[in-house]
C-alpha cells in the first residue's frame, strides 16, 4: 500500500496540471495589511517568480520519514557529547545557550529514489509565513483534490502559531515579563527577494497587539537598551546571514545580545548546532553517532536519510575531484546557495579558487520533478521540500520548483508551492 501511495504521488507530480491556486484569495490575503494594502501586485512586478500555481504531492510514507529524520537530528543535536564537539569548533559568541531555541529551523529534502534525502538545515529559513498564506488560498480544482486541500482553521491555527512561538522565545529569556517590541531585522530589508513576507510579519505582529518594526542593523544603536529610533527593541526576529554577527554594521546588535540586552532568535548558539555544514557530515557518519552516544534506532533513520558528506582537504582534494560528477559541494558557512556547485559542473578554475576556502562535499541526490504547463507546452521542474520546525516539531510543509543548480525564484512557473498529501496540504 505504501508503494502505491509513492507511485500515486509520483504520477500526480508528473500528470496533475490542475491549477489550484486562488489567486483571488490570494491578493485579499496578502493586501488585507494597513501597510501594503497593494502588495499583491508589487509582488507581481518586483517577485513574479515567487509563488507556484500548482502543488507538490507527496505521499504520507515520504512526510512520515520527514517526521522522523526531524525527530531523529533533535535526538542528537541534544546528546552532550555533540553539542560539546560543535561548541569546540564554533566562535565565542555562539557558545552561550541563551534560553530560546529558535524559530522557523528549516529542514530542506530532495527526494531520492530511496526516500527523502536531508540536504541541509537552516536556522533562519525564510518563506514560513508566505507558505501558510499560500497554503490559505488553495482550493481543490478537480474531485481527486478533495481532502488534500486544507481547511481555512487548520491554516490560521499554523499562523497563530507562529505568534505564539515568538511569545514563548521571548518567556525562555524574559519569564512572564511582557513583551512590547518586535524588529525584524536583515541586511538591506526593502532590497530582500523576501521583503514582501517582513511585511506579512510586521502586520501579524501588529494584529497581536505588538509594535513592529523593520529596520537594517545598521539603524541599530545600543546604550544599555537596543534602539530603532525613538523605539526600545525588546525582541530581535534575525533574518541575517551574518550568523555569527561579525561584520561592523552588526555591532549594535552583537553587543546587546552578548549582554543579554535584547532576546534574538535565531540566534548564533542554534547555527553552531544546526546549520554549520559540517554537521552535515557528523549526522551521516554511524561511527562517530556511536561515540556521541546516539541510540541506534536514531542512527539508523539518520544513515536512510542523510547522504554521504565529507568535509574537502588538502589530503582528499584529488579523490573529490576524480568523484566530482557524484557530489555537491557547499561552503560550510554557507546559504541559499551561494558558491554551492555541482560537481559536474566545476571548471578547474573554480576548484581552484575553492580551495581557500571551506567546504563540504555531499553526495549528489538528484531533485524529483513537478512537471508543469506553460503555455500548453509540459515542462519539468525540479523540486525540494522544507519542513518549517519549531522546537523539534514541524509546523508547516512547503515545496519549491525551479530549474538550474540550486533554487533560485527565477524560474517562470517556479516558486513556493503548497504540498498536497492524503492528510491535507502540508499540515503534518
Amino acid at each position: 500500500m505504501v508503494v502505491d501511495r509513492v507511485l500515486t504521488a509520483e504520477a500526480l507530480n508528473r500528470d496533475c496540471a490542475c491549477i489550484s491556486l486562488d489567486v483571488p484569495a490570494l491578493q485579499t490575503l496578502l493586501d488585507q495589511g494597513a501597510e501594503h494594502a497593494e502588495l499583491y501586485a508589487s509582488i507581481l512586478k518586483e517577485q513574479p517568480h515567487l509563488f507556484a500555481s500548482v502543488p507538490v504531492f507527496l505521499a504520507r510514507s515520504h512526510v512520515e520519514a520527514m517526521l522522523a529524520t526531524v525527530r531523529a537530528v533533535e535526538a542528537v543535536v541534544h546528546t552532550p557529547a555533540y553539542q560539546s564537539a560543535a561548541l569546540a569548533t564554533s566562535p565565542a559568541i555562539a557558545q552561550r545557550a541563551p534560553g530560546p531555541l529558535g524559530v522557523f529551523y528549516g529542514y530542506d529534502f530532495h527526494l531520492g529514489s530511496a526516500g527523502p534525502k536531508l540536504i541541509e538545515i537552516n536556522t533562519n529559513a525564510g518563506g514560513g509565513l508566505l507558505n501558510a498564506v499560500l497554503a490559505r488560498a488553495q482550493k481543490a480544482c478537480c474531485p481527486d483534490l478533495e481532502g488534500m486541500v486544507p481547511s481555512h482553521a487548520s491554516v490560521d491555527a499554523v499562523i497563530n502559531g507562529f505568534v505564539t512561538m515568538f511569545r514563548r522565545e521571548w518567556a525562555l529569556q524574559r519569564d512572564d515579563a511582557p513583551l512590547r517590541s518586535i524588529a525584524i531585522v536583515d541586511d538591506a530589508p526593502t532590497k530582500q527577494y523576501l521583503y514582501p513576507e517582513f511585511l506579512l510579519f510586521q502586520d501579524l505582529f501588529r494584529r497581536a497587539g505588538l509594535e513592529a518594526v523593520i529596520v537594517a542593523p545598521e539603524e541599530l544603536r545600543f546604550d544599555g537598551v537596543l534602539r530603532a529610533g525613538d523605539t526600545a527593541i525588546d525582541l530581535v526576529y534575525n533574518r541575517l546571514t551574518d550568523f555569527y554577527l561579525e561584520s561592523e554594521p552588526h555591532t549594535a546588535l552583537r553587543d546587546a545580545y552578548e549582554r543579554g540586552a535584547v532576546v534574538l532568535t535565531p540566534h548564533p548558539h542554534g547555527h553552531a548546532l544546526y546549520s554549520d555544514k559540517r554537521r552535515l557530515t557528523w549526522l551521516c557518519d554511524p561511527e562517530r553517532l556511536r561515540a556521541f552516544e546516539v541510540a541506534p534506532d536514531t542512527i539508523e533513520i539518520l544513515a536512510r536519510a542523510n547522504p554521504r558528506s565529507v568535509p574537502v582537504t588538502e589530503q582528499n582534494r584529488a579523490e573529490l575531484w576524480a568523484q566530482r560528477k557524484k557530489l555537491f559541494f557547499k561552503l560550510t558557512r554557507g546559504y541559499g546557495g551561494k558558491a554551492a556547485y555541482r560537481g559536474d559542473k566545476l571548471t578547474t578554475s573554480t576548484w581552484a579558487e575553492m580551495a581557500s576556502r571551506e567546504y563540504i562535499a555531499q553526495e549528489l541526490v538528484k531533485p524529483s520533478e513537478r512537471t508543469i504547463e506553460i503555455d500548453g507546452a509540459r515542462v519539468p521542474l525540479k523540486l525540494d521540500v522544507r519542513a518549517y520546525v519549531y522546537d523539534g516539531r514541524v509546523q508547516l510543509l512547503a515545496a519549491r520548483l525551479y530549474q538550474g543548480q540550486t533554487t533560485n525564484f527565477r524560474t517562470p512557473g517556479g516558486g513556493f508551492a503548497p504540498v498536497f498529501t492524503e492528510a491535507g496540504c502540508g499540515l503534518p
